[in-house]
């Protein structure tokens, strides 16, 4: 409640649905197939998907067979189907209801894809064992984000967020506020690599401060989201996977993730700054 106070209600049509944000996200696409092209190995160094072990064929996992007539429904398609037809149900209904923007959130998000994850593994035991492996590796974001909601109560009961945005003010003009929310998203991002989480943080201060110098608040949201991604190109946290499968270590990829920094950094940069003019600043919307 106290964000939405400050940033109003932010359609995504004024976000991620505007021709800038598509443009500059088929801009960096563009740029980064062209850099994986040029930095690909040649010659002897190499290495295919057979060198690394890796067989490509469908991965197959078979059940323990049901021990007692009380887990038959645990091995057998029908609540997993019926579940998940209700489920996608209500997301239809939510749909044509609200609209597709606008039941485009989070929530629906995470829902449709445990309803999606529960249709796709068919029986209900199998859906529970894979969540079961999965859970392991989200357990540092289960710590991580408390956290930050705490620190969130902190800055948007306090002070805190008034002294920082009237610090960005004193800094930033209207024409540069983008540039310069772009580098302190980006450096932020190499310490705390959280994606979204520390939006909830940093919002208030960021919002505060473009409605008081006029720029565009849903241009603001993508200039934070654009640079924050930034830093991932070389922090580890999205090669896990891939180290894992490949048994490499993360030096074997970081040179690569480098060289796509330091060519998409200054596009961004430039994409976030020039298209920011052609955006009329708009007043927040009041809460519904």
């Amino acid at each position: 409640p106290e964000l939405l106070n400050i940033s109003g209600v932010i359609p995504l049509s004024q976000t991620i649905y505007t021709w800038q944000n598509i443009l500059s996200a088929l801009i960096v696409m563009g740029v980064s197939v062209a850099v994986a092209c040029f930095s690909t190995p040649t010659g002897k160094t190499v290495r295919t998907a057979k060198s690394f072990g890796i067989v490509t064929e469908p991965l197959t996992k078979s059940l323990e067979a049901s021990r007692s007539p009380g887990e038959w429904l645990e091995y057998s398609p029908l609540l997993s189907v019926m579940v998940a037809l209700l489920g996608l149900a209500y997301l239809f209904r939510l749909v044509a209801a609200s609209g597709l923007l606008a039941a485009l959130n989070l929530n629906t998000y995470n829902f449709l894809f445990l309803m999606l994850g529960l249709l796709l593994h068919w029986r209900p035991r199998s859906f529970v064992s894979a969540v079961s492996v999965a859970t392991p590796a989200t357990a540092g974001v289960l710590i991580q984000f408390p956290f930050y909601a705490g620190i969130f109560g902190m800055i948007s009961h306090s002070s805190i967020s008034r002294t920082v945005a009237n610090g960005f003010v004193q800094m930033s003009s209207h024409n540069n506020y983008p540039v310069m929310v772009s580098l302190y998203s980006a450096i932020l991002g190499f310490f705390v690599p959280s994606g979204g989480g520390k939006w909830l943080i940093e919002a208030p201060y960021i919002m505060t401060a473009a409605h008081a110098l006029k720029v565009s608040p849903g241009w603001i949201v993508q200039v934070y989201n654009a640079s924050e991604a930034l830093p991932n190109l070389i922090n580890p946290f999205w090669m896990l996977p891939l180290l894992g499968i490949l048994k490499l270590k993360p030096r074997d990829l970081a040179g690569y993730g480098l060289l796509q920094l330091l060519v998409l950094g200054p596009v961004v940069l430039f994409l976030m700054w020039f298209l920011a003019r052609t955006f009329a600043y708009t007043p927040p919307l009041p809460p519904s």
